[in-house]
């Protein structure tokens, strides 16, 4: 399974097991600290203000993805 199978996989899955995995995966690269918990809640409640007062436009995750395949497909 290649890549691109595993992340077409991996988002026909239901939003709470893409979460988990999100989760995992990010948890890997950045071991949880008191300090990083602290700096991702911070930066959470930050785009979540940009988002409730119209700053931050949320994408659809899928033409994200679809559109980096896109561009840095080898």
């Amino acid at each position: 399974m290649n890549t691109k199978e595993i992340l077409d996989e991996m988002l026909s899955l239901p939003t709470e097991q893409r979460a988990f995995f999100a989760d995992f995966l990010l948890k890997s690269l950045n071991p949880p600290t008191s300090e990083n918990d602290k700096k991702w809640a911070e930066a959470v409640k930050f785009q979540l203000q940009e988002i409730r007062i119209g700053k931050l436009k949320l994408l659809n995750g899928v033409d994200v993805v679809n559109k980096i395949w896109t561009k840095y497909a080898v």
